[in-house]
């Protein structure tokens, strides 16, 4: 792709540049049409230039030190930052009456407790209420209207776009996902060798999952009742790319295929194929590509979802939700 004027009205600033999905996210904005990436911050490479550190995002900007004082007149703002990490940011920027879209889990479960137990004393619990969960597909118009969006997790986000029509009928509930290694975040990533993941497939955090209240949240939100949902995530040696293949019993008997025909009819981003996707399907995309299986011997229905972790898990979805966030198209620059 050549380079591109960065001459956009809107002006957003990325808090958290360095990492893999505030390094994607300031590369959409850099080309997109109508916001201005204004600045781009980070707390391990402040000083260096985003291009050094990703030569392929093509981002000729340097990253600056993180301070609200400094920052100068934005619009909006996506904060990149680790969970318990991101909040104070937040709430700098929600006081100065910049909307900002948080990367993190900090506003994302409505519940203070089910925080607490997954992650830490919450730093800024006065702001739950605001947020909106940004999953443009299931809030989209309250999406428009939000000063503070909290983008999904990249697992949730797969996991409900598969599970959300089926949501009043469920009776159990199993989800067994699969990532690249890019979801564990760069510093993670970093400290991995690359023998620990090649040729080899690993289940981790079983049974205690941060994404499974998310996920459970959602679904209740949505119609399913007394649901406590089996989730367990795998790490492949991919770099990214994910994908959710899920196990459900519902208690009712209904055209599975139909439910999903009608709640996704109309929607840019949600594709029902006509096979198991794979992660490439969906690569450096903000798709969620979905196959619906009603399994006759078992009387189960298996639903598969596959969606780019970088992209429609993180990335382009915050973008999506900065397009709804100030009147434009939702596709604009990641269509």
């Amino acid at each position: 792709m050549g380079e591109t004027v960065n001459s956009g009205d809107i002006s957003v600033a990325v808090l958290g540049a360095s990492g893999y999905a505030g390094a994607l996210t300031a590369r959409l904005l850099w080309r997109h049409p109508d916001f201005e990436l204004a600045a781009i911050t980070s707390r391990s490479d402040a000083g260096r230039r985003l291009d050094d550190l990703y030569p392929h995002h093509r981002v000729p900007l340097v990253m600056d030190a993180f301070d609200i004082d400094e920052l100068g007149q934005v619009d909006a703002a996506v904060v990149a930052y680790p969970h318990g990490a991101a909040a104070e940011a937040v709430a700098q920027l929600h006081e100065r009456g910049i909307r900002v879209i948080d990367l993190s889990a900090d506003f994302r479960l409505r519940d203070l407790d089910v925080y607490r137990e997954y992650y830490r004393e919450h730093p800024a619990p006065q702001l739950i209420t605001d947020a909106v969960y940004g999953l443009p597909e299931l809030y989209r118009e309250q999406v428009r209207h939000a000063m503070l969006v909290a983008n999904p997790g990249c697992f949730p986000t797969a996991a409900i776009l598969a599970l959300k029509p089926l949501a009043p009928y469920l009776q159990d509930v199993v989800i067994d996902a699969k990532t690249g290694v890019s979801g564990a975040g760069r510093a993670a990533t970093e400290k991995t060798h690359f023998v620990a993941v090649d040729e080899n497939v690993v289940a981790y955090n079983v049974g205690r999952h941060r994404h499974t209240p998310e996920i459970d949240q959602e679904l209740a939100a949505f119609g399913a009742r007394g649901i406590a949902t089996s989730f367990t995530a795998h790490l492949l040696p991919l770099d990214q790319g994910e994908l959710v293949s899920c196990y459900v019993k519902l208690d009712a008997d209904v055209d599975a295929l139909a439910l999903f025909r009608e709640a996704y009819a109309d929607e840019p981003f949600v594709e029902l194929v006509d096979r198991p996707p794979g992660v490439r399907d969906v690569r450096e995309t903000n798709f969620c590509a979905i196959h619906v299986h009603p399994d006759e011997r078992t009387g189960k229905v298996l639903v598969f979802a596959a969606i780019d972790n970088l992209w429609k898990g993180t990335a382009s979805q915050a973008v999506q939700n900065l397009n709804l966030m100030f009147g434009l198209d939702e596709t604009t620059g990641i269509l």
